[in-house]
């Protein structure tokens, strides 16, 4: 058994400090220190904090590797990468793409998935997506939502989006969802009433608040109204680029428990500015910023954890509220609350230190210390 000494621990409802907190490959105990069997080797947090590792539920790549172009070694790869920023769950990201590239994508994830406790899954941001509000994917590659595209790969498939301004746009959701796919609006042109009718019909999460999505306006609320309206997941990119910080806040109150911290971050991710790709077409990325070539926001190359400083400073909200934010509430879209996500006991030691300036020291997978190596 472990202890984590020395640690600021972030718990679901608050920090708690001068605790242990024991650890094998589950969370044994939070005790006192007079509480810690004589066996327990010590890891000495320095000070620092100790959350739950985070889960990235919407990453396109990171470390060169691109998810949609990615072999399953790729994507291990990758994985690994994601583990010195804190990240211990992620879900591999999909572009709009041609049919045979997305089936290629998903096939990998299963693969790597068999070995790769981290890989939590796939998000499919496309193909089902509106050509009026693509972003930086491909229109040439949107299509109606089609169920027989996915269902296959319901096994690896967690999260897919679509555009409920599509004709059976509403039908898809109900067969994606039947088939253990979790379904969200986004991409989308779409009215209050139109994208109403895809939540009414079981979509239950939102890609990307904001971003490449109708506004939301006084007389016409569109996707971002219903969003807001209603009791969706949702995520939001907190870099302080995608989304003017004014609203991380306002958008916190009226989502609570439902608001999810992602990065969209591309291959471009933890390597200097350049060019890269995303879905195979060329980006350029700043060192935190990526763009299409025509100057289109086309995702980040940032960090979970940064943007997660980020809506902690900016906010002024507790800790643990933020940290829940890209750890509790992003295992609970994943039906994986009562396994990942928080300091609890029975829950997976999966674990982030870092010290007071949110810069990562330690990550623990499993109970394995995974980084440093």
């Amino acid at each position: 058994m472990n202890a984590i000494v020395n640690g600021r621990l972030v718990l679901p409802d608050g920090v708690a400090e001068g605790q242990v907190l024991l650890y094998s490959h589950k969370i044994e105990a939070i005790v006192p220190p007079e509480q810690v069997p004589d066996d327990a080797t010590p890891v000495d947090a320095k000070g620092g904090y100790v959350m739950p590792g985070l889960i990235d539920l919407h990453v396109h790549g990171y470390a060169g590797v691109d998810a949609t172009t990615a072999t399953a070694e790729e994507l291990v790869q990758m994985s690994g990468a994601l583990l010195k920023t804190g990240v211990t769950g992620f879900l591999a990201t999909t572009m709009t793409a041609d049919p045979a590239t997305l089936r290629a994508a998903w096939e990998n994830c299963r693969v790597a998935m068999s070995g790769c406790p981290t890989l939590l899954g796939v998000n499919a941001e496309g193909p089902f997506v509106s050509p009026a509000k693509c972003g930086a994917q491909d229109p040439a590659y949107a299509i109606p939502p089609d169920p027989t595209r996915m269902v296959p790969y319901a096994d690896v498939i967690r999260l897919a989006t679509v555009a409920p301004e599509w004709p059976g746009a509403a039908e898809a959701v109900r067969a994606l969802t039947a088939a253990g796919i979790t379904v969200a609006v986004g991409h989308t042109a779409a009215d209050y009433d139109t994208v109403m009718a895809c939540i009414n019909a079981g979509a239950t999460h939102a890609t990307h608040l904001f971003n490449a999505m109708s506004g939301l306006g006084h007389r016409a609320p569109g996707a971002v109204g219903a969003v807001l309206n209603n009791p969706v997941t949702c995520e939001l990119i907190a870099d302080n680029h995608h989304v003017h910080p004014a609203l991380y806040t306002p958008v916190w109150r009226i989502k609570g428990d439902r608001l999810c911290l992602i990065t969209d971050c591309l291959a471009a991710g933890g390597l200097p500015a350049g060019e890269y790709t995303l879905g195979g077409a060329p980006v350029v990325s700043d060192g935190t910023l990526c763009r299409r070539k025509d100057g289109t926001l086309a995702g980040s190359a940032g960090t979970l954890m940064r943007n997660l400083k980020h809506f902690y400073e900016t906010t002024h909200l507790p800790l643990w509220e933020c940290v829940n934010c890209a750890t509790r509430h992003p295992a609970a879209v994943l039906g994986l609350a009562k396994q990942k996500g928080a300091l609890t006991v029975g829950c997976d030691a999966d674990m982030v230190i870092t010290n007071k300036g949110f810069d990562v020291t330690a990550t623990v997978l499993g109970g394995e210390t995974v980084y440093p190596v």
